[in-house]
Protein backbone atom coordinates (compact mmCIF):
# COMPACT_ATOMS: atom_id res chain seq x y z
CA UNK A 1 0.00 0.00 0.00
CA UNK A 2 1.32 3.73 -0.85
CA UNK A 3 1.71 6.28 1.38
CA UNK A 4 -0.90 8.07 -0.78
CA UNK A 5 -3.17 5.31 -0.55
CA UNK A 6 -3.07 5.43 3.33
CA UNK A 7 -3.47 9.07 3.76
CA UNK A 8 -6.56 8.50 1.40
CA UNK A 9 -7.95 6.10 3.24
CA UNK A 10 -7.40 7.94 6.19
CA UNK A 11 -9.14 11.07 5.09
CA UNK A 12 -11.86 9.79 3.74
CA UNK A 13 -12.41 7.66 7.14
CA UNK A 14 -12.68 10.93 8.64
CA UNK A 15 -14.14 12.93 6.30
CA UNK A 16 -16.29 11.32 4.14
CA UNK A 17 -17.97 8.07 4.96
CA UNK A 18 -19.49 10.79 8.30
CA UNK A 19 -20.65 13.00 6.04
CA UNK A 20 -21.75 9.96 3.52
CA UNK A 21 -23.87 8.77 6.90
CA UNK A 22 -25.23 12.40 7.57
CA UNK A 23 -26.23 13.16 4.24
CA UNK A 24 -30.28 14.41 4.25
CA UNK A 25 -31.39 13.49 0.82
CA UNK A 26 -30.27 12.12 -2.88
CA UNK A 27 -29.84 15.79 -4.16
CA UNK A 28 -27.29 16.63 -1.42
CA UNK A 29 -25.87 13.92 -2.42
CA UNK A 30 -25.27 14.86 -5.99
CA UNK A 31 -24.57 18.49 -4.93
CA UNK A 32 -21.63 17.94 -2.50
CA UNK A 33 -20.01 15.68 -5.41
CA UNK A 34 -20.37 17.93 -7.97
CA UNK A 35 -18.40 20.30 -5.70
CA UNK A 36 -16.13 17.80 -4.95
CA UNK A 37 -15.05 16.09 -8.44
CA UNK A 38 -13.33 19.14 -9.71
CA UNK A 39 -10.62 18.39 -7.50
CA UNK A 40 -10.25 15.00 -8.99
CA UNK A 41 -7.30 15.34 -11.53
CA UNK A 42 -7.33 15.07 -15.38
CA UNK A 43 -5.59 13.91 -18.22
CA UNK A 44 -4.28 16.63 -20.63
CA UNK A 45 -5.54 16.94 -23.71
CA UNK A 46 -9.22 16.05 -22.29
CA UNK A 47 -11.65 16.43 -24.61
CA UNK A 48 -15.85 15.87 -23.79
CA UNK A 49 -18.30 16.66 -26.34
CA UNK A 50 -21.97 16.17 -25.57
CA UNK A 51 -23.83 14.73 -28.51
CA UNK A 52 -27.76 13.66 -28.87
CA UNK A 53 -29.24 11.59 -26.47
CA UNK A 54 -27.38 12.20 -23.53
CA UNK A 55 -24.02 10.96 -24.52
CA UNK A 56 -20.76 12.15 -23.28
CA UNK A 57 -17.84 11.43 -25.86
CA UNK A 58 -14.97 11.14 -23.85
CA UNK A 59 -11.17 11.58 -24.92
CA UNK A 60 -7.30 12.50 -23.95
CA UNK A 61 -4.94 11.57 -26.77
CA UNK A 62 -5.12 10.13 -30.40
CA UNK A 63 -7.64 6.84 -30.73
CA UNK A 64 -8.40 4.12 -32.67
CA UNK A 65 -11.27 4.07 -35.03
CA UNK A 66 -14.14 2.01 -34.75
CA UNK A 67 -13.51 0.79 -31.38
CA UNK A 68 -15.70 2.46 -28.55
CA UNK A 69 -15.65 1.69 -24.77
CA UNK A 70 -19.86 2.22 -23.50
CA UNK A 71 -18.66 3.83 -19.63
CA UNK A 72 -21.63 3.88 -16.63
CA UNK A 73 -20.43 6.43 -14.39
CA UNK A 74 -21.21 5.27 -10.77
CA UNK A 75 -22.62 7.40 -7.68
CA UNK A 76 -25.02 5.09 -6.46
CA UNK A 77 -27.78 6.16 -8.87
CA UNK A 78 -28.48 9.52 -7.11
CA UNK A 79 -24.96 11.12 -7.85
CA UNK A 80 -22.38 11.51 -10.30
CA UNK A 81 -22.70 12.09 -14.28
CA UNK A 82 -20.06 11.56 -16.87
CA UNK A 83 -18.37 15.38 -16.05
CA UNK A 84 -17.71 14.39 -12.36
CA UNK A 85 -16.17 11.30 -13.37
CA UNK A 86 -14.82 12.43 -16.75
CA UNK A 87 -11.07 12.37 -15.33
CA UNK A 88 -10.99 8.47 -14.52
CA UNK A 89 -12.67 7.98 -18.00
CA UNK A 90 -10.17 10.18 -19.95
CA UNK A 91 -7.45 8.38 -18.36
CA UNK A 92 -9.10 5.13 -19.38
CA UNK A 93 -9.49 6.61 -23.09
CA UNK A 94 -5.75 7.32 -22.62
CA UNK A 95 -4.32 4.38 -21.16
CA UNK A 96 -6.32 2.20 -23.72
CA UNK A 97 -6.08 4.76 -27.41
CA UNK A 98 -10.24 4.04 -27.51
CA UNK A 99 -12.51 6.52 -27.12
CA UNK A 100 -15.11 6.79 -25.00
CA UNK A 101 -19.05 7.40 -24.61
CA UNK A 102 -20.58 7.66 -21.32
CA UNK A 103 -24.11 8.15 -20.94
CA UNK A 104 -25.84 11.05 -18.67
CA UNK A 105 -28.41 8.30 -17.94
CA UNK A 106 -31.18 9.66 -15.14
CA UNK A 107 -30.90 9.82 -11.46
CA UNK A 108 -33.09 8.10 -9.20
CA UNK A 109 -34.61 10.72 -7.97
CA UNK A 110 -35.40 12.38 -10.95
CA UNK A 111 -36.63 9.06 -12.83
CA UNK A 112 -37.63 5.69 -11.07
CA UNK A 113 -36.06 2.64 -11.78
CA UNK A 114 -35.37 1.01 -14.61
CA UNK A 115 -34.94 4.08 -15.82
CA UNK A 116 -31.08 4.37 -15.63
CA UNK A 117 -31.11 0.69 -17.55
CA UNK A 118 -33.77 1.56 -20.04
CA UNK A 119 -30.88 4.37 -21.12
CA UNK A 120 -27.89 2.53 -21.42
CA UNK A 121 -30.15 0.19 -23.78
CA UNK A 122 -30.81 3.58 -25.80
CA UNK A 123 -26.82 4.20 -25.25
CA UNK A 124 -26.17 0.59 -27.03
CA UNK A 125 -28.80 1.23 -29.59
CA UNK A 126 -27.57 4.78 -30.06
CA UNK A 127 -23.81 3.17 -30.78
CA UNK A 128 -25.65 0.80 -33.42
CA UNK A 129 -27.07 3.11 -34.78
CA UNK A 130 -23.94 5.06 -35.67
CA UNK A 131 -22.08 2.03 -37.41
CA UNK A 132 -20.35 0.29 -33.97
CA UNK A 133 -21.10 -3.56 -34.62
CA UNK A 134 -21.50 -5.35 -31.02
CA UNK A 135 -17.54 -6.58 -31.74
CA UNK A 136 -16.50 -3.32 -31.91
CA UNK A 137 -17.71 -2.02 -28.05
CA UNK A 138 -16.27 -3.04 -24.54
CA UNK A 139 -18.90 -2.05 -21.70
CA UNK A 140 -17.39 -0.68 -18.59
CA UNK A 141 -18.87 0.88 -15.45
CA UNK A 142 -17.84 1.92 -12.06
CA UNK A 143 -19.76 0.87 -8.57
CA UNK A 144 -23.61 1.56 -9.44
CA UNK A 145 -22.99 2.16 -13.15
CA UNK A 146 -20.20 -1.43 -13.11
CA UNK A 147 -23.67 -3.28 -12.25
CA UNK A 148 -25.44 -1.38 -15.15
CA UNK A 149 -22.78 -2.28 -17.41
CA UNK A 150 -23.14 -5.96 -16.33
CA UNK A 151 -27.03 -5.63 -16.47
CA UNK A 152 -26.43 -4.62 -20.23
CA UNK A 153 -24.01 -7.16 -20.73
CA UNK A 154 -26.92 -9.78 -20.08
CA UNK A 155 -29.43 -8.01 -22.10
CA UNK A 156 -26.88 -7.97 -25.07
CA UNK A 157 -26.14 -11.69 -24.71
CA UNK A 158 -29.54 -12.69 -23.94
CA UNK A 159 -30.48 -10.81 -27.62
CA UNK A 160 -27.91 -12.27 -28.95
CA UNK A 161 -25.26 -9.48 -29.48
CA UNK A 162 -22.89 -9.28 -27.29
CA UNK A 163 -19.98 -7.27 -27.00
CA UNK A 164 -16.01 -7.61 -27.10
CA UNK A 165 -16.29 -7.59 -23.38
CA UNK A 166 -16.76 -6.26 -20.34
CA UNK A 167 -15.01 -4.08 -17.03
CA UNK A 168 -16.29 -2.97 -13.69
CA UNK A 169 -14.56 -1.61 -10.88
CA UNK A 170 -16.32 -2.34 -7.47
CA UNK A 171 -19.84 -3.47 -8.97
CA UNK A 172 -22.86 -3.12 -7.42
CA UNK A 173 -24.68 -6.00 -8.36
CA UNK A 174 -27.48 -7.17 -5.93
CA UNK A 175 -30.01 -4.50 -4.36
CA UNK A 176 -30.79 -7.87 -2.50
CA UNK A 177 -28.45 -7.07 -0.17
CA UNK A 178 -27.43 -10.23 0.74
CA UNK A 179 -23.99 -10.37 0.55
CA UNK A 180 -21.91 -10.65 3.94
CA UNK A 181 -19.42 -8.60 3.50
CA UNK A 182 -22.16 -5.89 4.34
CA UNK A 183 -21.82 -6.47 7.52
CA UNK A 184 -18.38 -8.45 7.39
CA UNK A 185 -16.70 -5.12 6.01
CA UNK A 186 -19.09 -2.72 7.92
CA UNK A 187 -16.01 -1.04 9.96
CA UNK A 188 -12.98 -2.07 7.77
CA UNK A 189 -14.37 -0.10 4.54
CA UNK A 190 -13.34 3.30 4.74
CA UNK A 191 -15.41 4.86 2.27
CA UNK A 192 -18.89 3.38 2.22
CA UNK A 193 -21.31 3.36 5.36
CA UNK A 194 -23.61 -0.07 5.53
CA UNK A 195 -25.80 2.15 7.84
CA UNK A 196 -27.28 3.89 4.52
CA UNK A 197 -27.80 1.35 2.37
CA UNK A 198 -31.43 -0.04 3.00
CA UNK A 199 -32.43 3.81 2.26
CA UNK A 200 -30.58 3.84 -0.63
CA UNK A 201 -32.15 0.82 -1.84
CA UNK A 202 -35.53 1.90 -0.95
CA UNK A 203 -35.23 5.53 -3.00
CA UNK A 204 -33.77 3.37 -6.11
CA UNK A 205 -36.39 0.82 -6.36
CA UNK A 206 -39.35 2.02 -5.58
CA UNK A 207 -40.62 -1.10 -4.52
CA UNK A 208 -39.42 -3.18 -7.39
CA UNK A 209 -38.24 -6.58 -7.01
CA UNK A 210 -34.37 -6.19 -5.80
CA UNK A 211 -33.66 -9.60 -7.60
CA UNK A 212 -34.97 -8.20 -10.64
CA UNK A 213 -31.83 -8.38 -13.37
CA UNK A 214 -31.98 -5.53 -14.93
CA UNK A 215 -30.45 -3.30 -11.89
CA UNK A 216 -29.36 -6.54 -10.05
CA UNK A 217 -26.91 -8.38 -12.75
CA UNK A 218 -26.18 -10.98 -9.99
CA UNK A 219 -29.37 -13.05 -10.94
CA UNK A 220 -29.04 -12.38 -14.96
CA UNK A 221 -28.29 -14.80 -17.06
CA UNK A 222 -25.27 -14.20 -19.71
CA UNK A 223 -25.49 -16.99 -22.44
CA UNK A 224 -22.38 -17.05 -24.22
CA UNK A 225 -20.46 -14.17 -22.34
CA UNK A 226 -17.63 -12.20 -23.85
CA UNK A 227 -14.10 -12.05 -21.32
CA UNK A 228 -15.13 -9.81 -18.06
CA UNK A 229 -12.86 -8.41 -16.24
CA UNK A 230 -13.98 -7.21 -12.28
CA UNK A 231 -11.91 -5.27 -9.78
CA UNK A 232 -12.42 -5.04 -5.87
CA UNK A 233 -11.39 -4.35 -2.55
CA UNK A 234 -10.99 -6.69 -0.54
CA UNK A 235 -11.98 -4.25 2.53
CA UNK A 236 -15.37 -2.86 0.70
CA UNK A 237 -18.65 -3.18 1.88
CA UNK A 238 -19.48 -4.48 -1.65
CA UNK A 239 -16.47 -7.07 -2.43
CA UNK A 240 -19.36 -10.10 -1.92
CA UNK A 241 -21.24 -7.94 -4.80
CA UNK A 242 -18.18 -8.17 -7.24
CA UNK A 243 -16.77 -11.55 -6.59
CA UNK A 244 -20.26 -13.19 -6.27
CA UNK A 245 -20.87 -12.21 -9.67
CA UNK A 246 -17.11 -13.26 -10.95
CA UNK A 247 -18.77 -17.07 -9.37
CA UNK A 248 -22.06 -16.12 -11.98
CA UNK A 249 -20.28 -15.88 -14.87
CA UNK A 250 -17.92 -18.34 -14.58
CA UNK A 251 -21.39 -20.60 -14.07
CA UNK A 252 -22.43 -19.43 -17.35
CA UNK A 253 -19.39 -20.45 -19.16
CA UNK A 254 -17.64 -16.90 -18.87
CA UNK A 255 -13.51 -16.14 -19.09
CA UNK A 256 -13.26 -14.28 -15.76
CA UNK A 257 -10.61 -12.22 -14.67
CA UNK A 258 -11.01 -10.67 -10.91
CA UNK A 259 -8.65 -8.50 -9.70
CA UNK A 260 -8.30 -7.78 -5.45
CA UNK A 261 -6.63 -5.13 -3.62
CA UNK A 262 -6.07 -5.30 -0.08
CA UNK A 263 -7.02 -2.06 1.24
CA UNK A 264 -7.96 0.30 -1.68
CA UNK A 265 -11.09 2.40 -1.02
CA UNK A 266 -14.52 1.65 -3.18
CA UNK A 267 -14.19 2.00 -6.99
CA UNK A 268 -10.36 3.62 -6.20
CA UNK A 269 -10.16 3.84 -10.31
CA UNK A 270 -11.98 7.23 -9.44
CA UNK A 271 -9.03 8.47 -7.55
CA UNK A 272 -6.77 8.46 -10.54
CA UNK A 273 -4.35 10.94 -9.93
CA UNK A 274 -4.14 10.99 -5.97
CA UNK A 275 -3.17 7.51 -5.55
CA UNK A 276 -0.66 5.09 -7.95
CA UNK A 277 -2.90 2.54 -6.96
CA UNK A 278 -6.13 4.07 -9.32
CA UNK A 279 -3.13 4.43 -12.45
CA UNK A 280 -2.46 0.52 -12.06
CA UNK A 281 -5.62 -1.07 -12.33
CA UNK A 282 -6.56 1.36 -14.71
CA UNK A 283 -3.71 0.57 -16.98
CA UNK A 284 -4.63 -3.02 -16.66
CA UNK A 285 -8.38 -2.28 -17.48
CA UNK A 286 -7.31 -0.72 -20.66
CA UNK A 287 -4.76 -3.58 -21.64
CA UNK A 288 -7.60 -6.09 -20.78
CA UNK A 289 -9.92 -3.96 -22.91
CA UNK A 290 -7.44 -3.97 -26.25
CA UNK A 291 -7.18 -7.55 -25.67
CA UNK A 292 -11.08 -8.16 -26.05
CA UNK A 293 -10.84 -6.07 -29.32
CA UNK A 294 -7.91 -7.51 -30.65
CA UNK A 295 -9.28 -10.84 -30.10
CA UNK A 296 -12.51 -10.65 -31.30
CA UNK A 297 -11.89 -8.46 -34.63
CA UNK A 298 -8.80 -10.60 -35.84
Amino acid sequence: MSLRLAALNGGLRLFSKPALRRTASAEQAARDLERIAPLLPRPAFLRRIERPGGLHWVSAGPCAMHRVILHFHGGGFITGSPATHQGMIARLSQLSGIEVCAPDYPLAQRAPFPAAFDAACAAWQALLALGYHPGQIVLSGDSAGGGLALALLSRCCMDGQPPAGAVAFSPWTDLAMTGESLSRNARYDSFLPVSRMSDLVALILGGADPRDPRISPLYARFPACPPVMIFHSQTEILADDATRMADRLHEMGARVALRNHPCAPHAWPVFDGWIPEARQSLREAAQFVQACLDEINR
